[in-house]
């Protein structure tokens, strides 16, 4: 602790000061003892203590920290710098912020959604297990967002098992907490009775679930509640502990709350309600999954025995995969599908950071955007060191002074790299707070009413090291080349009247041209990324999806809490559709179990009859809707009829396909309409013999960047087990909201018990953009920014030029040159370091174009034309920008440029 009581220089001098003197003092005694004179005996004295001000350094250094103290005297010579000069301060710090901003705050997404480990004891050793997937790989109903397995199998993989030491199954679901009228939906989550002690994971209050909450035919039993649950819905109520809570109907008792840092399994989602999988019969009733051997609705998670791998836990599942698949394949499934059944096998991989379908959609977007905004930093550093550039060639005599009074050259880089190191810290300061407010803009930007999006943006280790990671990076980038140049400064030539020698340096300036070439070049690339990602959006967004989007409500039903059988469903849905076509301001209605653009889909495999054997299976998309539908959606008619009140269950089963299915599977024979089809039924399944009575034009089915697939539509009106929910889609020539609630008062009086769930057609679509949205939104504002970053490049190293350049200027001036001579002298300048850096943009952009092929839709990532139209833009706004310093050297008055010579 020595070293901190001299960190005070007054007292240290004074100290080091009155040691020296009563040195001097003895000394001086003992020659004057010794029988010198006064004079001699002082003279003596000095002479054998030496040279003060050297002691007095050689002993400062010994007893203090120097390093500590220059390195405190450079900060603080810094700011003073730096607040000297408030403009290329607030520059400086901006365009750092920016930058670093930027990465951060897209590197704190993917940490959160693909790098961050699950809250939960040891995620290290979480394994998931699935089905290897292959070219067969699976056949069934896929009810949820991460199935991977069926309830069988979870039986058959948890009995035979070996490598964990815990297993458990899971599911995602929402439960319905309404008890009528309006739905409002929770994230809720299946879980077997181990996941909790596998997981390691404990209440906040009461109790989790276990293997005694998981038993066969366990009824609605108790349910667990995330903290935030609890929070938001009891307000933080300790008495919550066993009340009720309905799910989907259903009471149920609330056993306890989980701890506040556990969210769930998935990234992305906050499961508010967990609930044994036992009880999945009792809240799903009909819908239920647990007993359907064909239905894909788990996942299975385990614990790794201490000395068990990843490797040795698949190779003992490989080996018990033929029994496990052998005893669970299901009843319904056609001989050639259990012929590739039984050969699936198991497959086992890391599981620490969870599962997530936003992990599915979102991560190679974000590993693009953080490349993107990488770019914009690189361009952001050159921006500065040419700013550092044009300082160091001011302050030229001042480091030219520094050197000749004994300096060193070592010294005056870490002087100016202390600088650089200052606007850095800034920088980051306000790019760290830039970045929470971004990645905070970004998850409510992703969330949607329907997918609320919940993500852990809490600073850990890793985004801590990225930040201070690119903020040394970028202080290396932009400080550390300036500053050599500027240590490498020649005293004499410096000192010279003018300094004419120093500031035409030819290398400096060739360097700050570098810079621009790649700071255009970069700006090119990342502005040709942004238009290609908005005409992507665009073509979505404009794109004729083969019905009118416009207008239409959708509106989900569900009968659950009515206990109404299949038989009574039919005649309610049919009266409902009479009462709502009959209501003022519903102009259209109609049912459909599959709503276009939803992301659901229904396909099977059908044998079409009277036509020859084919190679491959056939197997087109089907949906299930009511007379109207076509005329709701928009969607004409080609051929054939609509379906009517002649079409009923007991009635020859009919379908309507569209253009694509006649084109795929209806080649020769003459035209569709009349034609028949079946479904290829299984063991146990009821057999469907359709026959065409209509053909209508393509439209979209699952999402707009899925091309027009073979759809099949049946009629509702012949179903003879008709679902617990359907989907009415319905229009109206007034606002949807007047729309929602003329159509909520028609359904509730009906029957106050019908569960309802309003939903715009186009909220559903823009949903379904999101991705392409994110892309083009962020690319934009970041082409944006480089863009500008480049042209205040571009116009920096033009004024230079023309500052350094008076004279010459107000010699051809004098000798005759125009005005316009000496402006296109300047642009000419521009222009050659614009084109040099467009082509090199072109070849970069050429080169990288495979990456952003994935991403884009309707066009290529090398197309021509916004390759053209980006470096057109660019050109513009640079050599405009760059007219300004041509401009003023064209106003010079040449007499005073001479007599500055």
């Amino acid at each position: 602790m020595s070293w901190l009581r001299h960190l005070r220089r007054d007292r240290r001098t004074k100290e080091l000061a009155d040691e020296i003197e009563s040195y001097l003092e003895i000394t001086i005694d003992e020659n004057i003892a010794a029988g010198m004179s006064e004079d001699d005996a002082i003279l003596a004295a000095r002479r054998k203590f030496g040279n003060t001000t050297l002691v007095k350094e050689k002993v400062r250094d010994m007893n203090s920290l120097t390093w500590l103290e220059d390195f405190w005297h450079d900060v603080r010579y810094g700011m003073r710098v730096l607040r000297l000069n408030p403009a290329f301060f607030a520059v400086a710090t901006v365009s750092l912020a920016l930058g670093i901003g930027a990465n951060t705050a897209i590197f704190q997404l993917l940490d959160a959604v693909r790098l961050r480990s699950l809250p939960v004891a040891e995620p290290g050793q979480l394994a998931l297990v699935s089905v290897a997937k292959n070219d067969h790989c699976c056949s069934g109903n896929f009810s949820a967002r991460n199935s991977s397995l069926t309830y069988p199998m979870w039986e058959q993989i948890r009995d035979r098992q070996q490598g964990f030491s815990g297993i458990f199954a899971f599911g995602d679901t929402r439960f319905n907490i309404a008890q009528r009228g309006e739905t409002r939906f929770v994230d809720g989550l299946w879980l077997s009775g181990g996941a909790f002690k596998t997981l390691g994971v404990g209440p906040a209050l009461g109790r989790v679930l276990d293997e005694n909450d998981d038993r066969p035919g366990c009824g609605s039993t108790v349910a667990v509640i995330s903290y935030p649950f609890w929070q938001r819905e009891f307000a933080g109520d300790p008495l919550v502990l066993g009340k009720k809570i309905s799910l989907n109907g259903q009471p149920v008792e609330i056993a306890g709350v989980t701890a506040a840092s556990f969210f769930g399994i998935e990234v992305g989602r906050s499961a508010d309600v967990m609930m044994p999988t036992c009880a999945e019969p009792s809240i799903d009733g009909e819908d239920a999954h647990l007993a359907k051997r064909q239905d894909w609705w788990l996942g299975v998670m385990g614990r790794l025995k201490p000395g068990w791998t990843l490797a040795r836990a698949q190779a003992q599942l490989e080996a018990v995969s033929p029994q496990v698949f052998e005893n669970t394949v299901p009843q319904n499934y056609r001989p050639e599908e259990a012929k590739y059944y039984v050969q699936y096998k198991l497959a086992v991989k890391e599981a620490g950071s969870g599962v997530s379908s936003l992990r599915r959609s979102y991560e190679d977007p974000l590993w693009m955007l953080l490349g993107i905004a990488g770019a914009v930093l690189l361009i952001a550093c050159a921006n500065l060191a040419n700013l550092m550039l044009a300082r160091a060639s001011v302050r030229e005599r001042e480091m030219a002074v520094r050197l000749a009074i004994g300096a060193g050259r070592g010294r005056l880089v870490r002087q100016l790299l202390t600088e650089s190191a200052l606007l850095t810290v800034a920088g980051t300061v306000l790019g760290v707070f830039l970045a929470g407010v971004l990645s905070r803009s970004l998850v409510t930007f992703l969330s949607t009413s329907n997918a609320p999006l919940f993500l852990d943006l809490a600073i850990d280790w890793r985004m801590l090291g990225f930040t201070i990671g690119v903020a040394l990076i970028t202080c290396v980038l932009f400080g550390l080349t300036p500053a050599l140049r500027a240590a490498r400064t020649s005293p004499g030539a410096a000192m010279k009247a003018g300094g004419r020698s120093v500031t035409a340096d030819r290398s400096r300036f060739g360097l700050r041209r570098a810079l621009v070439v790649g700071q255009v070049a970069l700006s090119l690339v990342l502005l040709t990324g942004a238009l290609l990602f908005g005409r992507s959006l665009r073509n979505l967004a404009t794109l004729d999806a083969g019905f009118r989007g416009n207008g239409l409500l959708i509106t989900n039903l569900d009968l659950t809490n009515l206990k109404f059988t299949p038989e009574r469903r039919g005649p309610l849905y049919r009266h409902l559709l009479e009462r709502l076509r009959s209501t003022p301001g519903i102009s259209q209605v109609a049912t459909a179990i599959i709503v276009p653009l939803s992301g659901s889909g229904w396909n099977d495999v059908i044998e079409v009859l009277g036509a020859p054997p084919q190679k491959n299976r056939l197997v087109p998309w089907f949906d299930d809707v009511s007379s109207g539908y076509f005329e709701t959606m928009g969607i004409p008619f080609i051929a054939g009829r609509d379906f009517n009140e002649r079409d009923t269950p007991a009635s020859q089963e009919v379908a309507i396909v569209n253009e694509a299915f006649a084109a795929k599977f209806l080649k020769g024979g003459g035209g569709p309409v009349g034609r028949q089809f079946r479904i290829v039924s299984g063991p146990g399944q009821p057999q469907h013999l359709y026959e065409i009575v209509g053909v209508v034009k393509n439209a979209k089915y699952q999402s707009l960047r899925q091309e027009m697939v073979p759809v099949a539509f049946v009629a509702a009106s012949q179903d003879k087990a008709p679902p617990v929910g359907v989907s009415l889609l319905m229009r109206s020539p007034d606002s949807l909201g007047s729309l929602a609630a003329a159509a909520k008062g028609v359904i509730l009086s009906e029957n106050p018990d019908i569960l309802i769930h309003f939903q715009p057609f186009m909220a559903q679509v823009e949903d379904g953009l999101l991705p392409e949205r994110l892309m083009a939104t962020l690319s934009g504002f970041f082409g944006l920014l480089a863009a500008v970053l480049a042209t205040v490049g571009l116009y920096g190293v033009i004024s230079y030029m023309v500052a350094r350049r008076r004279n010459e200027i107000g010699v051809r001036v004098a000798l005759g040159a125009g005005r316009m001579n000496i402006v296109q002298l300047v642009i000419r300048e521009a222009a050659i370091l614009l084109a040099i850096g467009l082509v090199a943009g072109v070849v970069i952009a050429a080169s990288g174009a495979r990456v952003t092929q994935s991403l884009l839709y309707g066009l290529q990532a090398q197309d021509p034309l916004t390759i053209a139209g980006a470096a057109i833009l660019l050109a513009i706004v640079s050599l405009c920008a760059s007219l300004l310093p041509a401009m003023r050297a064209a106003r010079l008055d040449p007499v005073q440029a001479l007599r500055e010579e």
